[in-house]
């Protein structure tokens, strides 16, 4: 893996971070590429719980692609094509990732890094963050699928006003739309990000991460949604062992011990 993406875990929260600070955290196709080798490690590890993507430095997230890399990544169409169908999985796989993943957002959150942004479950964003997806400026397509998700997290009136002004949005405008759910001073974007992440990490994965599937399922078209899945997850919730020790736990006015099972 490259040196511009780093991966850690500790105890049950598993951390990707985005390692090209001195471009803002932009992107290129071999970074996408060890975020999804990164991704599919962490989904088959039960110990993790909670994921938290975020950017190096402190002053961006993300800040999209890395257009010093667009002459040996992008000069072709298949190299586009190559590139979009990478970045498209990328996209999938954390909006689909079966666990909860937060974005820590600090400073810039641009292009590539919205999209990435809305695809996680939570955005936890600093006072002086700001956002910005300049498409309308470089005369850019926007595929389906990140104006989907985009409208999902902002509603439709939003998400045209973020498209058409292209302008940059304070984290105030953003938690405003909806895009961030909080905003806390950016000396303390990290440490929050951790205790939210152990908070949920501490309840009970089978609920947690049933809700995360039933909701992805909600945001499906009503035809493509997978009901009985959406009750076996429920069902699978009171067999388990973990409901059991929720009880003795509330009738023993101590703190549960929850292991996924």
């Amino acid at each position: 893996m490259t040196d511009k993406i780093l991966t850690s875990q500790d105890g049950n929260i598993a951390r990707i971070v985005f390692n090209q600070p001195e471009k803002r955290n932009a992107v290129s196709l071999e970074m996408w590429e060890a975020v999804e080798q990164a991704l599919d490690t962490y989904k088959e590890d039960d110990s993790v719980r909670v994921l938290i993507l975020s950017g190096a430095g402190g002053k961006a997230f993300v800040s999209g692609a890395d257009i010093s890399k667009f002459e040996s990544e992008r000069a072709s169409a298949e190299g586009v094509a190559h590139y979009n169908a990478t970045t498209k999985r990328v996209y999938d796989k954390v909006a689909g990732f079966p666990k909860p993943v937060i974005a820590q957002i600090n400073g810039f959150c641009v292009g590539g890094g919205v999209a990435l942004a809305v695809c996680c479950d939570l955005r936890i964003c600093g006072e002086g963050s700001q956002f910005a997806v300049p498409a309308a400026k470089l005369g850019l397509g926007y595929p389906y699928e990140g104006l989907r998700r985009l409208t999902g997290v902002v509603g439709p009136s939003f998400a045209k006003e973020i498209f058409y002004t292209a302008r940059r949005f304070s984290s105030s405008e953003a938690y405003d739309m909806g895009l961030a759910n909080r905003v806390v001073p950016d000396a303390e974007v990290e440490s929050y990000c951790t205790e939210y992440a152990e908070t949920i990490a501490g309840n009970a994965p089978l609920t947690v991460n049933s809700v995360k599937a039933i909701v992805n399922e909600v945001m499906k078209d009503e035809s493509a949604r997978d009901l009985e899945m959406c009750a076996q997850l429920v069902t699978d919730c009171f067999a388990s062992e973990d409901y059991i020790e929720g009880r003795r736990a509330f009738m023993e006015k101590r703190k549960p011990n929850f292991t996924g099972k």
